[in-house]
């Protein structure tokens, strides 16, 4: 039976590894594939999938000037919401410890979507540093 995986990411070091895992899914025909990006470092974000041959099935491009850690967070949660409704995953899969994985991981939660988490990096245990990637990779 296929299973419908959505990917998320939206920086360029989420997508420089997550390109492998969406290339191994792919070749996977027990795996329907949705990619999402949230744009949250869209210049870089592009070389990487350009370079990787990704053409994100969404792209909620949420980068924005002056943009407050606040305003990103609830746009990537209801927009991520959003595709979560739509797409209907079996899985959701993460990576890192950006905005975009934690909003990720939240609003898969909130519907009771299992996660897959990819690499989060070394913890420091002191949630003001990293800023604010500590505390991103404990929710």
């Amino acid at each position: 039976m296929e299973k419908t995986i959505l990917v998320v990411f939206g920086t360029r070091p989420e997508a420089i590894k997550m390109f492998p895992v969406v290339h191994a899914l792919q070749a996977d025909p027990r795996c329907k594939v949705v990619t999402c990006v949230s744009a949250q470092h869209r210049g870089i974000l592009d070389q990487v999938l350009e370079i990787a041959g990704i053409v994100p099935d969404h792209d909620l491009d949420l980068m924005r000037p002056d943009q407050t850690l606040d305003g990103l967070t609830a746009a990537l949660l209801t927009g991520l919401g959003k595709v979560m409704d739509a797409v209907q995953p079996d899985w959701v899969v993460v990576q890192g410890d950006t905005a975009t994985a934690m909003a990720g991981a939240l609003a898969a939660y909130y519907r009771k979507l299992p996660v897959a988490h990819v690499e989060a990096g070394l913890r420091s245990h002191n949630i003001y540093h990293p800023w604010p990637e500590e505390v991103n990779r404990k929710i």
